[in-house]
Order: structure tokens, then sequence, then C-alpha cells
């Protein structure tokens, strides 16, 4: 019986491991991408490629047929649309699951953040749809260091002190595909922390030493004047990263792992490793 997942979101950096890690692991992998184009030369045979939209409630339904599972990884503005039409498509299906990646800090109390309010309304919509679920609720990527410090230039908006647990995409992966093979992680919601606490700013600069050793330190931007930048520039994308920082720098880091680690596996791979093995990736 062929096992197949549709992954939505399998083109962006967060999907992408977690598409090729399900592929690995035994299942069928069914992609869908606005841009097929782009999709075909991310990912190589072996993988079945489905122009579609997440926002195009028929798109979802011709991209579930004859899936057991959809893995929903998508930010911005379609990401509760996407999900929403996922629920919809399934009526009438059998879908064994929907994994859907969240964010640790989406709680209650944090409604008042835009981003946290669409995936809180995401995960309550899956909470009620009758499918079985399993959210993925995680700390810091360990790959987004390599944003931060783009051309070499290193910079954060706001404080940054604050401690996160980075983990690697790897190990998210892992544990996603291990969800859809262990009957406990059904209607669960998992707080996913790696395994050692660093401040944003410092691990930072732990990854330009080794990839940028030319940098001295870390630029740091004051929301306010960030937020006057974007305004004055109309950049949304500073605007939002700016009302992010502040956010962050605000709520720090949430929830508690335990749970995720003992059905899942405890996330392993540490900063330095991390670090070490892209650095003979790209050497």
């Amino acid at each position: 019986m062929v096992k197949r997942i549709l992954v939505i979101g399998a083109t962006g950096f967060l999907g992408e491991p977690v598409a090729r890690k399900l592929k690995e692991d035994g299942y069928t992998i069914r992609i869908m991408a606005r841009n097929e184009e782009k999709a075909q030369e991310k990912f190589a045979d072996g993988f079945e490629i489905i122009q579609g939209d997440a926002n195009v409630i028929d798109d979802v339904k011709s991209a579930l047929k004859d899936c057991m599972g959809v893995h929903c990884t998508i930010a911005g503005d379609a990401e509760l649309t996407a999900v929403q039409n996922v629920i919809a498509a399934a009526d009438g299906t059998k879908l064994d699951r929907v994994t859907y990646i969240s964010g640790c800090t989406a709680v209650e109390e944090n409604r008042w953040f835009p981003l946290i309010e669409t995936k809180l309304q995401a995960e309550a919509a899956l909470q009620a749809s009758g499918i079985p679920y399993t959210i993925f609720a995680p700390s810091w990527p360990m790959e987004m260091l390599v944003r931060y410090a783009r051309n070499g230039l290193p910079t954060l908006i706001g404080k940054q002190t604050n401690a996160f647990h980075f983990f690697s995409l790897d190990d998210l992966a892992r544990m996603v595909s291990t969800a859809y093979q262990v009957d406990q992680a059904i209607n669960k919601r998992f707080v996913i922390h790696g395994p050692q606490a660093i401040p944003f700013d410092e691990a930072l600069m732990h990854y330009c030493k080794v990839f940028h050793p030319e940098v001295a330190k870390v630029s740091k931007l004051p929301v306010w004047l960030a937020m006057l930048i974007a305004r004055l520039t109309k950049n949304e994308l500073m605007r939002f990263g700016a009302e992010l920082s502040g956010y962050f720098d605000k709520v720090g880091e949430l929830g508690d792992p335990a749970q995720a680690n003992a059905l899942l596996g405890t996330p392993s791979i540490t900063l330095d490793e991390w670090i070490s093995k892209r650095e003979t990736s790209v050497s």
C-alpha cells in the first residue's frame, strides 16, 4: 500500500528537510507548489510534484487525492487559509494525519501579536476538525542564523539577548517523520527545543566566527529606529522584521519539550555540530 503524504510549503526552508526525511523513511511525497519549475529544480526524481496554490480549495482537493497525510508549513498571509483548505478538502476522505508547524510562543496570552493570532486560529481549526493531527511548536531553527548573517553583515533588530534552544531542521524533520509512525503522537501538540539554550546574539556571533571571521561584532538596530526606517522607505519586510524582533525581545522562549522528547526523541544536534556539518558541506 502506497503511503503518500502531501507536503504544502516544501520549497520553503522549513518544509524541504521534512519532505526529504519523509521520503527517506519510505513515504511517497507529493509536493504542491505554485511554481512547479522551481520545485522541479529543488527536488530530484522520486518526488511527485503538482502545481497548485494552497489558497485555492480546488487545488488542495486535487493535490490531496490518494494521500494518507498532509504536512503544512506555510508562513504569512496564506497560513491560516492553507490549513482551513486542507480541512475542507479532507471532508469525505480518510486522512491518517495532518501535521502543522506552529510556534513555541503561540499561547493565549500572546494572541495580541498578529502572527500568533493566525497560528492559534490554525491550531484551533485543526483541533476542532475531527482529523487526526499533530502540531509542532518549535523554537528558533539554527538555519535562521544564515539569514541574519547574510553578506557577512550580521545585524539584529532589538536587544536579542534572550536565550533560545536553537534546533536543527534535521532534528525537526526526524521528529515529524517519527510522529507519522507513532500512534501516541495523534492529537498532540509538541513543543520543540534544541539541546542548548544560547542568547540569540551569541549564537549569531558563534556562527560568524566560522563563516565570517572578519566580523568583530553583531550590529544591533533599535526596534524604534528600524520601524522608522521601514515606514520612511515603505519596506514592509523590514517593518515585519522589526515587529517580530520586538515581540521576541518581550516574550522570549516558551513551552516544555518533555513530551516531544519522550515520544519523538530528543533533538541532539548542537550548534557546534550543525556549524561543523555546514562548514563541511560548503567547503
